[in-house]
């Protein structure tokens, strides 16, 4: 499996988006060819039995309906977004649909236990205190490996400072849990976080799920979560997946009675989505050039909770030569309201139309109206 860089999409459809984003002041704007070819991209690891696609990262439903024609199936953390997937997808095979919240109300248990689903549980507690809804069901199990990564301690989901996961320490006691309430392990799941380049991760947590397995004789499945990594501009080499794929066949040899699956959000949507946003003032404070825009971290916020990083150009001037480093920022009244630092553009003028790129997840979905201001909208091009 070749692995060569991907062309930005957007640089050959600059006329189309700023032919969409008409009069508005700013929007996000998806390419849904490039959600399609993620996914397919990920059908091809021959590793891999089954591919989930993790919705809280885009819930579009336009999105959601191309990711299912493609072939993939859902993985959702609320009610919320299980009613969205059946709402959006009436027929849809509910074993396409994994289960997985995180500190849920026993309400949102019951409800996807009742619609057939496969419910992923993460503590003992729950078996202990809620075991007669799992009486004869299969169960998913999600353990702590301990093994976190990611780019910031926010989007790490694995060891004793996350709230994520069963330890191997309590291993025994999950395991006397869903024997006292009738419930069939039938899979080991595991996430240790976002934005990892290591194919070493995945193998890593295919390893540690394999050591528990024993422990619980009805696991078929081990779901080695997702995580995988998008580059933040085009000059950073994306993660191998030809790599990933060969570690674990490789541990498939060795391992035969088990499947691996992943889910995925990120990966699939990030590149597919764009933010737009019109400039509205320009500024300079001491050696500091800042670059004011219609919207901020109430469309776009994993720069402010994360530290996450964007490549931002001007669309309007998209060929002209960068004139010096800027800060971008929006219109809300926080200091840690910045979309980009260091951004290197060409002279910015009232109207100008920015583009912050890889957007696609965890862009419109997290957006809120803080400061009573509308986020940007979503456009389809």
């Amino acid at each position: 499996m070749t692995q060569a860089p991907r062309e930005c999409w957007w640089r050959a459809r600059r006329a189309a988006l700023l032919a969409a984003l008409g009069p508005r002041d700013c929007a996000y704007a998806y390419d849904l060819a490039v959600v399609a070819q993620q996914a397919r991209r990920l059908l091809r690891l021959e590793s891999i039995a089954r591919v989930f696609y993790a919705m809280k990262a885009n819930p579009h439903p336009a999105i959601l309906n191309t990711i299912a024609a493609a072939g993939l199936g859902f993985e959702c953390v609320s009610r919320g977004e299980l009613e969205r997937v059946m709402a959006t997808l009436p027929a849809i095979d509910r074993s396409r649909i994994l289960f997985t919240p995180n500190f849920a109300s026993r309400a949102e248990y019951e409800f996807a236990l009742a619609q057939g689903l496969r419910v992923t549980v993460d503590n003992a507690w729950t078996l202990h205190a809620w075991g007669a809804i799992f009486r004869g069901r299969e169960i998913f199990l999600r353990l702590d490996t301990g093994l976190a990564h990611g780019h910031h301690e926010k989007v790490r989901t694995a060891g004793a400072g996350s709230k994520f996961g069963v330890p191997a320490a309590e291993l025994p006691e999950a395991r006397a849990a869903a024997l006292a309430c009738g419930a069939v392990v039938a899979g080991l799941h595991a996430h240790g976080g976002s934005g990892s380049f290591e194919p070493e991760h995945w193998l890593g947590a295919a390893r540690e799920l394999a050591a528990a397995a024993p422990q619980f004789p009805g696991v078929r499945v081990l779901n080695l979560g997702g995580g995988l990594g998008v580059p933040e501009t085009a000059a950073r080499p994306p993660l191998d997946l030809a790599a990933l794929d060969a570690s674990l066949r490789g541990f498939r040899t060795g391992h035969p009675p088990y499947e691996l699956w992943l889910e995925p959000g990120r990966f699939v949507v990030a590149e597919a989505g764009v933010l737009l946003a019109r400039v509205t003032q320009v500024k300079g404070k001491g050696e500091r050039r800042y670059v004011g825009v219609a919207t901020g971290m109430n469309s776009l916020l994993r720069p402010a909770l994360y530290g996450s990083r964007h490549e931002i150009v001007n669309l309007t001037r998209l060929d002209a030569p960068p004139a010096g480093r800027c800060t971008v920022v929006g219109p809300i009244c926080e200091s840690g309201d910045v979309l980009g630092e260091d951004c290197p553009l060409p002279a910015c003028a009232e109207g100008d139309v920015l583009l912050v790129a890889t957007a696609g997840a965890y862009g419109h979905a997290m957006s809120s109206h803080y400061n009573l201001r509308q986020p940007a909208e979503e456009l389809l091009v």
